[in-house]
């Protein structure tokens, strides 16, 4: 099979070759690094060789699980925020019919506690009235707010539902191995678990069953997205001459980018099904590099719907910008465009061409006019959109993370400033122990 492939010769207009190339030490010293577990963040290494440590018998437990959870259920509810939800999402909405949910699948997949959005929640909780339907809660912990208060109030509501024994077989947990408030509350109900490793990170946890599970009760390949993983993980080896790395290539160029003034990375893609893709993206390389004042900017853009509202700026902003493009070669569908005798608008030039034509020409003149216009291109092209290849792309972006943000200088691996706006909310809210921190804010805000 094919493998991902990454160009980044439209960026050598804009930093050399021998820029590029001349980070190659540091890149190799940079991978060593993460392979020694000896850089800032060493705790938190596992998603490194995750895919490859992924056994039969624990893919075949997951599927059990979501099999189970597909048979009993109309509706599942995912609850969990950042890492915790991200992952699953992007993979689900890139493998599965866009208008699965019209089509009254069996389950529906419904994410919760990414939010805490009260319109939001009460109308997830009448669409969930009368329906038989199932949870997994993941968290470590068990008390980060936005998915123990959803949690809180779909257990509520399932107990009512089905009753509080059947309501047991209907939750699955994934959580800490042995310690947190999710962990007690599993034992003590004798809710089936699965853990969340201590070494990865949540936007590292997509490959764990954090993932894997939402993945499969959606009906989709876990064992293929773990295979296309074990393969990047091959490629993007510690091992693998620079200029094969497709992760190396990438971290190596941004960096470059960055250190000339390309400060802000815009993620674009012609693909509708990559949206969330996107957003996962946004979180692993945002949180990951900025950190200390420094870190690249993560943005997304979905063309061509974005061209017609940020494609001014893009062309013709400010010069501070590069694109990573991921493409995908080849549609699963086929449609070409009709004929129209009338021809009012205009379109019969394209009659007899697919659709997929015209889109990868309108991703052609856009990257040309980008170029011209200043802005560098690095593209990811994908063969096709399946489990395998997500898998790949996961594990390509992982790799290049780890590597990017120790070419930064930064802890790639840690959030220290999520937790300020959190510290802020608690002692709004009067959370017992932030009783200082609650009369310092009021006295703030008195002034």
């Amino acid at each position: 099979m094919e493998d991902i492939k990454l160009s980044v010769e439209n960026c050598y207009g804009f930093v050399s070759k021998s820029t590029v190339d001349a980070l190659a030490g540091e890149v190799k010293k940079a991978s060593e690094t993460l392979e020694n577990g000896t850089g800032a963040g060493n705790d938190f290494l596992g998603w490194l060789h995750l895919p490859s440590s992924i056994t039969p018998e624990f893919l075949q437990d997951i599927q059990a699980t979501a099999d189970k959870l597909r048979a009993a259920c109309e509706v599942v509810v995912v609850a969990g925020i950042g890492g915790s939800y991200l992952g699953a999402k992007a993979v689900i909405d890139a493998l599965s019919n866009s208008f699965g949910w019209l089509q009254n699948p069996r389950p529906a997949i419904v994410f919760a506690g990414n939010n805490i959005g009260e319109d939001y929640l009460a109308e997830l909780s009448e669409y969930l009235e009368g329906k038989k339907f199932g949870i997994i809660n993941i968290s470590k912990s068990g008390t980060t707010t936005e998915t123990a208060l959803a949690f809180r109030m779909l257990k509520t509501q399932l107990e009512r539902q089905a009753g509080k024994a059947a309501a047991k077989e209907l939750i699955v947990a994934i959580t800490d191995k042995a310690k947190g408030a999710l962990r007690t509350l599993a034992t003590q109900e004798g809710y089936k678990t699965y853990v969340i490793p201590d070494n990865v990170g949540g936007r590292f946890s997509v490959l764990t069953p954090v993932g894997l599970l939402p993945i499969a009760v959606a009906g989709l390949d876990v064992k293929q997205l773990v295979a296309g993983a074990c393969r990047m993980e091959e490629v993007c080896g510690v091992n693998t001459r620079f200029e094969e790395n497709p992760a190396a290539v990438y971290a190596a160029t941004r960096n470059a980018l960055y250190r000339a003034g390309k400060k802000i990375e815009l993620l674009a893609n012609f693909q509708p099904k990559l949206h969330y893709f996107a957003e996962w993206w946004k979180q692993l390389y945002g949180e990951s590099e900025g950190k200390e004042n420094k870190g690249i900017f993560n943005a997304a853009v979905d063309f061509t719907t974005d061209l017609h509202s940020m494609g001014q700026w893009i062309q013709e902003g400010e010069r501070s910008i590069f694109e990573t493009v991921v493409s995908v070669a080849k549609p699963s569908r086929k449609l070409v465009v009709p004929s129209d005798e009338a021809n009012l608008d205009g379109l019969n030039f394209l009659a007899g061409k697919r659709i997929d034509e015209v889109n990868k020409m309108a991703e052609l003149g856009t990257q040309l006019a980008h170029v011209d216009g200043g802005v560098p291109n690095l593209r990811v092209e994908v063969p096709e959109l399946n489990a395998y290849y997500i898998g790949q792309l996961i594990y390509f972006f992982e790799k290049a993370c780890g590597i990017s943000g120790y070419l930064l200088g930064v802890n790639p691996f840690n959030q220290p400033g999520v937790e300020a706006y959190k510290k802020n909310m608690f002692a709004l809210l009067n959370k017992p122990g932030y009783e200082e921190a609650s009369k310092a804010i009021q006295a703030r805000l008195k002034k």
